[in-house]
């Protein structure tokens, strides 16, 4: 067991030396392929991470305009609904005075249709009455009444009537 504790100079020029060229042999083969790799790889992720902030700056930019594109919408929205609500009104206002004034036509027109019929009526009831007089009275005179005499006397007694009507008014 002594020998594996004493030094042999021989034995350590040849582990170095050995040493080296693995070292040397490594670096040519393995390290420079891999270091190279290692490399390619800081490269890829150096050059993903800038598109990341690339595409994260691009959403963020879309994201703001979308928003002030969807608060022009709503602005827009709002005046429109504003607007429609304005002429909405704007037309109930126009038909309700439409409906009016052809009411107030209605009205109007029923009215004169009343006292025209009113006036007809009263027309022919002084006929009517006119001529009952005249027959009480030729009943009462026992004589007949020509036409014409007829006649007069009923203009005369309308226009009595309607000078007695007018004294009233």
């Amino acid at each position: 067991m002594g020998e594996l504790l004493t030094p042999d100079a021989g034995l350590i020029v040849w582990t170095i030396v050995t040493f080296l060229c693995l070292v040397a042999i490594l670096k040519f083969a393995a390290w420079g392929p891999l270091l190279h790799a290692v490399e390619e790889r800081e490269g890829r992720i150096k050059s993903d991470r800038e598109g990341a902030e690339k595409a994260r700056a691009e959403a963020e930019r879309i994201q703001k305009e979308l928003e002030a594109h969807m608060a022009g919408i709503q602005a827009k929205s709002k005046d429109l609904l504003a607007a429609a609500a304005k002429d909405g009104e704007a037309l109930r206002a126009r038909l309700k005075a439409e409906a009016e004034a052809d009411a107030q036509a209605i009205k109007d027109k029923t009215t004169a249709d009343l006292a025209a019929e009113k006036n007809r009526l009263v027309a022919d009831l002084r006929k009517e009455v006119a001529s009952l007089s005249v027959l009480a009275a030729e009943k009462l005179m026992r004589k007949t009444i020509d036409d014409g005499v007829q006649k007069t006397v009923l203009e005369g007694f309308f226009k009595d009537l309607d000078a007695s009507k007018a004294g009233r008014n």
